[in-house]
This record gives C-alpha cells, sequence and structure tokens, in this order.
C-alpha cells in the first residue's frame, strides 16, 4: 500500500513521514499529574533520555508540541556519523587535553546505543552498516588521514582510507579523489528509530504526550511544567527542544541558531540501477564545509540531501537546491522523479559542540548537537537520565564547557554566520 506523507498529520511532506510504521497520534494532556521525571521534547535526546529512566525505574511523562520526531529527528539525512560537530584536537586545544580523552571515551557510544535498542527492543528501522566520507581533493584526503589517526588513539578501529581507483566500491561516480569509510557508521530510519524508542518507553510505563506544547515552567524545588490545558508536577525536568525550542526558556534558546537543511528522495529506482550507484549500500557524506550526503533507501529510493539555511528559514524551491548536486554526483538521474522534498532545523552552538547545563538542581536542559545530532542526542540522552539517577560525572563534563553567545545577538548572528559560511565555501571550491 502505497501512503502519503498528508496521511500521517502534523509532519512534515517527507518520504519519513509517508513511509512511518508507527502513525498512531498520542492525545494532548489534559489535567494535571505527577511524575518522577517530565521530558519536554520527543525528539532523540528526549526520548533517549526518557528510556533511560523508564528501564531504570523512573515514571517518565513526555511533552511534545507537535508529534514524535517532529523535528530533526524524525527530518534528518538518517546517517549514524560518530563523533562531534569539531574533531578531538580542536576539542583539546580550546578545553584541554584532559576533557578531549573524556569527550572521546564517549565518542562512538551514540551509535552503539543505537544498535543496541535497535535490537534489543525489535525496532525495524532499515539500520544498515557502514559509511563512506568522499574526498574531493589531496587536501581533504590528507585532512581524512589526519582525523583517522586521531580517532584510532581514542580506540575507533573502523576507519579505512579509500584510494580513488576504489571510490567505485562505495559510490559510482568520478566527483572524488578518494575517501575514508567508517565500518562503525551506517544509516537507518530516523522516524521510525524514534517511535520505535517512543514505543519501548511506553512499554515500560511512560506517557507521551502529543499536541502538548510547553507554556510554562516553574523551576521551584519540586518544578511544575505547564500546558494550555494542563500541568505535570515532577521531581526533575529535561529540556530537550533543540532547535524547536523558542519561545520557550530564552536563557537557553538564546544561545543556539536554528539552521535549516534540505532533503529529498527520488522516485523509487530500479533495484540495478541504484545498486549501480551505491553498491555497498554505504550513506556517503563529503568532505565540504557545505557538504551533500546521500544513501539508498529501503525501498530503492536515493534520498539527497545538501543546502544549509542559517537561521531555520526554509527556501522556495527545495528541489531546485538539491536536485543540481545530486545530477553532478549522478547524471544518469536526469529524468528521474523527485516524489518528496523537505527541509527541517537542527540547532546550532557558536563553538559547534553542544550546549548541557542547569537550570536549578531539579532543571537539566541538552541542546545544540550542531549537525551530528543522530548519535549525539542519543549519548547525550541517556547521560541526562544518568544524571537524574545521580550519577552526573559525565554530564558535569559536559556542563563545564564553556557556551557563548553568537556575536551580534540575534541580529546579526545569521549574517554573520552566512559570511564564514561563504568563505568555507569558496576554500572549499579553490582547494585550499
Amino acid at each position: 500500500m502505497v501512503f502519503k506523507a498528508s496521511d500521517n498529520p502534523r509532519h512534515a511532506n517527507s518520504w519519513y513521514a509517508a513511509s512511518a510504521d508507527d502513525r498512531k497520534v498520542r492525545p494532548a494532556l489534559d489535567g494535571e499529574i505527577s511524575a518522577d521525571v517530565c521530558v519536554i521534547g520527543a525528539g532523540f535526546t528526549g526520548i533517549s533520555a526518557a528510556l533511560e529512566l523508564a528501564e531504570r525505574g523512573y515514571s517518565v511523562v513526555v511533552l511534545e508540541a507537535e508529534r514524535i520526531g517532529f523535528g530533526a529527528s524524525g527530518r534528518n539525512g538518517g546517517q549514524i556519523v560518530n563523533g562531534y560537530s569539531r574533531d578531538l584536537e580542536t576539542i583539546a586545544g580550546r578545553y584541554g587535553r584532559e576533557k578531549a580523552i573524556e569527550l572521546g571515551k564517549m565518542s562512538l557510544e551514540g551509535g552503539e546505543i543505537i544498535r543496541t535498542r535497535v535490537a534489543g527492543y525489535g525496532i525495524d528501522c532499515d539500520l544498515i552498516h557502514g559509511g563512506f566520507f568522499a574526498a574531493f581533493t589531496e587536501k581533504q584526503i590528507r585532512e581524512m588521514e589526519v582525523h583517522k589517526a586521531q580517532w584510532e588513539k581514542h580506540g575507533h578501529a573502523g576507519l579505512e582510507m579509500v584510494a580513488k581507483r576504489d571510490v567505485g566500491k562505495y559510490v559510482k561516480t568520478d566527483r572524488y579523489a578518494g575517501g575514508m569509510i567508517d565500518k562503525l557508521g551506517g544509516h537507518i530510519h530516523p522516524l521510525n528509530l524514534v517511535l520505535g524508542e517512543a514505543g519501548a518507553v511506553e512499554s515500560l510505563g511512560g506517557r507521551i504526550f502529543e499536541g502538548s506544547r510547553v507554556v510554562g515552567l516553574d523551576l521551584s524545588e519540586r518544578p511544575v511544567v505547564h500546558t494550555a490545558k494542563g500541568s505535570v508536577k515532577a521531581s526533575y525536568v529535561l529540556v530537550c527542544g533543540n532547535a524547536y525550542l523558542a519561545p520557550l526558556l530564552p536563557e537557553v534558546h538564546g544561545r543556539m541558531m536554528p539552521v535549516s537543511s534540505q532533503v529529498m528522495t527520488t522516485e523509487p529506482l530500479d533495484p540495478a540501477l541504484i545498486e549501480s550507484l551505491l553498491p555497498a549500500n554505504y550513506c556517503v557524506e563529503d568532505a565540504n564545509y557545505i557538504l551533500d550526503y546521500y544513501r539508498r533507501t529501503s525501498d530503492n529510493r536515493l534520498l539527497y540531501g545538501g543546502g544549509i539555511g542559517y537561521g531555520g528559514h526554509d527556501p522556495k524551491d527545495l528541489t531546485g537546491i538539491i536536485r543540481p548536486n545530486m545530477l553532478k554526483t549522478f547524471p544518469q538521474l536526469k529524468n528521474v522523479n523527485i516524489d518528496y522534498a523537505w527541509s527541517g532545523n537542527f540547532a546550532l552552538t557558536l563553538t559547534r559542540i553542544p550546549h548541557m547545563g542547569r537550570l536549578s538542581d531539579k532543571v537539566y536542559f541538552s541542546h545544540g548537537d550542531s549537525g551530528h545530532g543522530v548519535t549525539t542526542t542519543h549519548l547525550l540522552g541517556k547521560i541526562l537520565g544518568e544524571a537524574v539517577a545521580g550519577h552526573a560525572e559525565r554530564f558535569d563534563i559536559w556542563a563545564s564547557l564553556p557556551n557563548l553567545p553568537f556575536p551580534g545577538g540575534k541580529t546579526l548572528r545569521v549574517p554573520l554566520t552566512v559570511l564564514g559560511a561563504w568563505w568555507y565555501g569558496l576554500r572549499d571550491k579553490l582547494g585550499l
């Protein structure tokens, strides 16, 4: 049976929404309830934290303004990319070698959490192992070699360099000079993943309310979270709204910037054609500052993403932005139809490092995964759960990392960031 995204209300017009396994609409919160923990936001961070806590025996309530996975968690490229948006040597230079070592110990954990939960709860999310990082230039290849050596110091044994002659094992295009594979990477249907994890939360007694936007938060000793028609009194509150947090808690939201990325999928392709394009069924992302990323889907579409919109504004012509890059990579698809095109926001911090902290002794937050959210959100959600359970050592490491406001505040953060992106994009074009 063929579904339309419109059959799954209040989601983006995406292939993910159209092909989601769980279309059940959860009720909105109506009335006053209580729980050990109230989680704000039913994306990867919030659901990861809720599942960690439910497994530990806590009573958990999750409040979602729209639908489970409505934001970046249900719209992203579906790639399991290990690590953070800044490499570990950059982290060492900023925050010290000790912090880099500690973050290095955690850097592969997000992907392992995903694989463990998929297996343990029987989540059908099209999990495929393996990722390929594509290099356009010899400079990018040298940078990958440096990153590979750094990763290996932190225990990552799944990386292999790929010479130009072997690129065709992973992607059939003449655009790349070489690259690197990550055997611990991979790809998934992200909306089905977060829906499966939400189902696991509910199977353990957790309650999830959709259409329940938080309108107020009382930071007292026993916090109270307010929606339009109800409230939750909890011992702890976890704020996990990320790029969709505004206008709640400007002291948190003001330190991140929503950034949109665009994704599209082709019509289903002949199985022989899609296999010829991506023979290993690895996901691919290139090494440019503003990068392209793509992969096969379970029904033989090519899912292709790229572009960026600082400030979170959706461009008028999504396909017009992405399709030309797809055709540079795969010119043989010039007559292929595009069935779905969508956009979604992720949260960017100035440092490109996630921001965790406390608003009070009982209210914690995490946001700003800065483009590496699929794995990092799973890690940080688990760490939020650990902190509530009295094991805040790893939380405190993240919370100790300085978080800086964007220069120029909300007025100038977008034009200044666009200027910086233009400069790095020019360097990519010139091979600098």
